[in-house]
Formats: structure tokens, C-alpha cells, sequence
């Protein structure tokens, strides 16, 4: 890894770097600091499946934010663009390392983060801290980990920050129904108009919660094409379903909602 690392520091025309499952694990993060925090030119960055975990997470969280200390030194605009690293059991240890990344960088229009067993302390920080202070945001992916109440008013405070935002994954993150509620009335409020893509499967969230979900697609959300809400609490039946269909049709867009077979 340190000899392939080595060899593009100095490429000027590097756009992306994959190196995507490969079972390096965390030993193997050391070997990247040196491009990663000195190559200021790639764009996208994807180290998914790597087995990182926090300590190897850590290590590349800081690697990234001296590359956008050195961008800023030397009077650049990082040029970090995206950043996919799911399935690496980062967890909440190496959550502040990539909040303080991620807010160095700025100009960040992807990220994926999915599946690495953050908890709402971590997903906290890294909304609030680092993400927040990237505004043009288009795709957040945080699947499959833990938000909870705590986590979910995080991202529903932060939401404003991203007037952009076109995908949204928060499926299987345990948002609850206060947290449902909190980020959906948040959508309410018309600060995401640009939405297309939509992903709250298996939050337990309840009809309450679903029926404000149906009040921010009507008010607001007239892009959303795909919407995931299966695998919640509520029947196909429900008024807060049909409230949902309604809404989505105003714009035309009735195909959106996606299966319903595990409500």
C-alpha cells in the first residue's frame, strides 16, 4: 500500500482514488497518510469495505484535514468533492477526526458513510461539526447506522445548511418517531427544495410521524422521485399513507413511492 501510495503524490491529474474492498484493515491506514495529505489535486476518494475500524479511521480523518490545511496555505479551494468510506467500522472513536475533516475541506458534494456503527453521539458530530459547514452537499448516505432522537435533531438542524441536497439515505438508522418527526418538519420548512431521492426505510416511525412527512411533500418536496418508507409502522391503508400518495401526485409523481410489502 505505501509503495502504490508513494508513487501518486505528485500526479497532478489524479481525479479519483478506489481502492474499495480490499481487506487492508487499519494496519494499512499509515501507509496512505503520506499521499493522502499531500496529493492536493484528486476529487473523489473511495475507501469502502477496507475493515479501517476507529484507530484506522482516525488516521485518515487526519490525514485529509492536513491535505485541506495545505490547499488553504497555499491560497487553494480544496479539491475534495467526495467522500465514500461505508463498512469500515469507523463507529463513534473516529467521528470528531472526520468532523474536523469534513468541515476543513468545505466543498464536499458527496458523502457516503454508511454501515460503520456510529452511534447519535457520532452521527451528532459529524452533522453538526463537520458537514454543516459544507453547503453544497448534494448526496448524504448514512445507512445502517444509529441515529436515534439525538442524531436525528442533529441532522434536522443541519438541514438548512444544505439547500442543494438531492439524495438523502437514512434508512435503517433507528430514527424513532420524535426523530422522524423532527427531520420532516424541518423538510417542511422548505429547506430542501431540491430533493429528489428520499430513503427512511426501517426508522420505526410511526403514522404520526409519516403523516408530516406527507404535509413536507406537499408543501415543498415537488422534485422527490424515490421514496423509501417501507418497514415503518403503519398499514398500506393508513390515512397517513394515502396522505403520502396524495402528495407525491400534486406533483406527478406517483411512481415514487417504492414497495410497501414489510410496513
Amino acid at each position: 500500500m505505501r509503495a502504490l501510495c508513494d508513487t501518486l503524490i505528485d500526479h497532478e491529474e489524479l481525479v479519483e482514488v478506489n481502492l474499495s474492498d480490499n481487506a487492508f484493515g487499519g494496519r494499512s491506514a499509515e501507509p496512505m497518510v503520506d499521499f493522502l495529505s499531500n496529493n492536493l489535486h484528486f476529487s473523489v476518494l473511495k475507501l469502502n469495505n477496507n475493515g479501517m475500524g476507529p484507530e484506522g479511521g482516525s488516521i485518515i480523518a487526519k490525514a485529509l484535514l492536513r491535505n485541506a490545511e495545505k490547499s488553504k496555505e497555499q491560497g487553494k479551494q480544496s479539491a475534495l468533492r467526495t467522500i465514500i468510506c461505508g463498512r469500515n467500522r469507523l463507529e463513534n472513536g473516529s467521528a470528531p477526526d472526520w468532523a474536523k475533516a469534513f468541515a476543513a475541506h468545505g466543498g464536499l458534494e458527496e458523502v457516503r458513510m454508511f454501515q460503520n456503527g456510529i452511534r447519535m453521539e457520532g452521527i451528532e458530530e459529524l452533522v453538526r461539526n463537520g458537514l454543516g459547514a459544507n453547503p453544497n452537499l448534494k448526496v448524504l448516505d448514512l445507512q445502517d447506522n444509529t441515529a436515534v432522537v439525538r442524531g436525528s435533531r442533529a441532522i434536522a438542524a443541519t438541514l438548512p445548511s444544505w439547500p442543494k441536497l438531492e439524495t438523502l439515505n437514512l434508512g435503517d438508522m433507528l430514527l424513532k418517531p420524535k426523530g422522524g418527526q423532527s427531520i420532516f418538519n424541518k423538510l417542511a420548512d422548505g429547506s430542501n427544495k431540491q430533493l429528489k431521492q428520499l430513503q427512511v426505510g426501517f426508522c420505526d416511525l410511526d403514522r404520526k410521524a409519516l403523516q408530516v412527512l406527507a404535509r413536507a411533500i406537499e408543501a415543498h418536496l415537488q422534485e422527490l422521485v424515490t421514496l423509501d418508507i417501507n418497514g415503518n409502522w403503519a398499514d398500506e391503508e393508513d390515512e397517513c399513507i394515502e396522505a403520502i400518495k396524495k402528495a407525491l401526485g400534486k406533483w406527478e409523481h406517483e411512481d415514487a413511492l417504492e414497495e410497501l410489502d414489510e410496513l
